[in-house]
């Protein structure tokens, strides 16, 4: 339990990011006489690349992520930071790639783009896919994370805590749309990773530093813990060859994909901003192995050392330690009175923006994907109107599933989970949708409904029999062979139904794959070319050192 002080500064922070967002949004619309609805759910589509960036990744790193990663950390090593540091190819990726066709066709959602380069059945099929999966991958284990951590810091009801969050976080970004959640997001970052650099350097002090701590692990035999890409005898369940070949099938569907990511994309001022603002979220996501992994290995061995007592948190069904709650230990131990309460705020950081995004993505696609394809003719009122509705049903879909998704060990490996078998046919309809002209509707169609029937059959294979071939199969590499059938399914399809193009959807595919480097670009190091070989050049260094 901890002091008034801390949940004074928590508390402030609340109110200060709710006074913020309400402004943010109030502000955007005192001048214009009437709201459209193209500035309330892509902020009038003015949005510069450091807001879409910092955007980017405050909708990216949850509660979740701080939570988990460090748990990850503590439990084995620095093997999860590959989510992070792998992130930064397919946001390569998506700035040169996707972004050109997502601004240039002038999209509200991915659905409708997908409508417009395959036909209206993949656009309702990636809507409802795309509607529950922002509901429960970024709503839900959001709000389970910051749940455990209001539950173990204040000792509150985790479910009452957690519903007084979400109305908080709903109201801002329902009245305010995305221009509400952009401003948030971007102050909610500058926190979090105020917050996530405190706890790195305590733990960090409190070991005596990085040769300390690697002497621990010499000692203990576990220096292995410091490579991210492990041998296939590896007991992790995620050797090298899962993490090269089975992450670019869940990263291309988040990151390029997603509605609930995408969307910052889709309010850039041009192509140039948003292709800087994804590659600025590139260079961030180095941070997190640094600051939110690596402190969970400073606790291991810091407890290995008996300089951090984990008895409060006891001993799971295998008789280890329960590392659920050793980010929020880490915080009671190792820091004053007073910075607890800024790491608080940065833990709530992650909980409001990423459910803030999550909300303004769900209700512009019920908006524009479901109530506008039924009647074409309502107006912007109504549009936004709609889309507050579906906030709130989807806010309280969310709190409904949270009985359920504790049931996972790992709230990290949970989400992942999940996304490795949804992901699979929809990164294949989008990759060859982009790079090869004859991917065909039909095939498109079919293959989005035979992929994601598969994933469900094969997640449902994986809990009922955990024993078998499936249930003993990395989850990565799960998603590399479905995404395999679902590739050989597009193709053999388009051969079968060739394509037909519209005006369309002949402008929606690179024609040469030097096509997008062509496009103009700022002077200097703002030209898009030379920050994506940059930030290329430094993730492959990084894997360099720490193989």
């Amino acid at each position: 339990m901890l002091g008034n002080l801390d949940l004074g500064i928590a508390i402030f922070y609340i109110v200060l990011i709710l006074v913020v967002g309400i402004l943010a949004g109030s502000g955007r619309f005192k001048k214009v006489k009437e709201i459209s609805a193209e500035g309330y759910f892509l902020a009038g589509k003015t949005l510069r690349w450091p807001a879409i960036g910092l955007a980017l990744f405050a909708t990216n790193i949850s509660t979740v992520h701080l939570v988990s990663l460090a748990q990850s950390g503590f439990d084995t090593g620095l093997l999860n930071g590959n989510f992070e540091w792998m992130a930064a190819f397919t946001l390569i990726l998506l700035a040169l790639f996707f972004v050109p066709f997502y601004l240039k066709s002038g999209v509200t959602t991915l659905p409708d783009f997908l409508e417009r380069r395959y036909d209206r059945a993949s656009r309702d099929w990636l809507t409802f896919i795309s509607i529950l999966s922002a509901i429960v991958i970024h709503i839900a284990f959001s709000m389970l994370a910051g749940g455990i951590v209001l539950r173990t810091l204040f000792g509150f009801n985790m479910y009452l805590s957690i519903t007084v969050i979400c109305v908080i976080t709903g109201i801002y970004t329902i009245l305010g749309g995305l221009r509400a959640v952009v401003v948030t997001e971007s102050i909610q970052t500058i926190v979090l990773l105020a917050g996530a650099f405190i706890i790195s350097f305590a733990a960090f002090d409190k070991m005596g530093g990085w040769m300390p701590m690697k002497a621990v692990l010499v000692e203990d035999n576990a220096l292995d813990r410091l490579s991210m890409l492990r041998g296939s005898n590896d007991g992790s369940g995620m050797p090298w060859y899962a993490v090269l070949f089975g992450y670019p099938i869940l990263g291309i569907w988040y990151w390029c994909a997603d509605q609930t990511i995408v969307q910052r994309v889709l309010g850039a001022k041009d192509e140039n901003h948003g292709r800087v603002g994804a590659l600025f979220c590139g260079f961030l996501k180095i941070l997190p192995v640094f600051i939110f992994v690596l402190p969970g290995l400073f606790a291991y061995t810091l407890f290995k050392t008996g300089q951090l007592d984990l008895s409060s948190l006891g001993v799971d069904h295998q008789g280890q330690v329960n590392s659920k709650g050793i980010y929020t230990l880490m915080i009671t131990q190792l820091l004053p009175s007073g910075l607890i309460g800024v790491l608080v705020a940065a833990l709530l950081s992650g909980l409001m923006s990423q459910i803030s995004g999550a909300l303004n993505s769900i209700s512009t696609m019920v908006s524009y994907d479901i109530f506008k394809q039924r009647r074409p003719a309502a107006s912007d009122g109504q549009l936004i109107r709609i889309g507050k509705i579906a906030a709130v049903i989807a806010m309280g879909f969310s709190l409904a599933l949270l009985p359920l998704l504790d049931r996972y060990e790992s709230i990290f490996y949970g989400i992942n989970d999940v996304i490795a078998h949804i992901a699979p046919p929809i990164t294949c309809v989008f990759l060859l949708g982009v790079f090869w002209k004859g991917a065909s509707a039909t095939a498109a169609k079919l293959t989005l409904w035979i992929g994601s029937v598969l994933g469900v059959a094969v997640f449902l294979l994986n809990k009922l029999l955990p024993d078998s071939w499936v249930g003993q199969t990395p989850f990565m590499m799960m998603a590399f062979y479905l995404f395999l059938i679902c590739m050989l399914l597009q193709v053999l399809l388009s051969y079968k139904y060739p394509v037909q193009h519209t005006a369309q959807s002949r402008d929606l595919y690179w024609k040469s794959p030097m096509d997008p480097l062509r496009g103009k670009a700022w002077p200097g190091i703002g030209n898009y070319r030379i920050l994506s070989a940059l930030l290329l050049a430094i993730v492959v260094i990084l894997y360099v050192i720490f193989n």
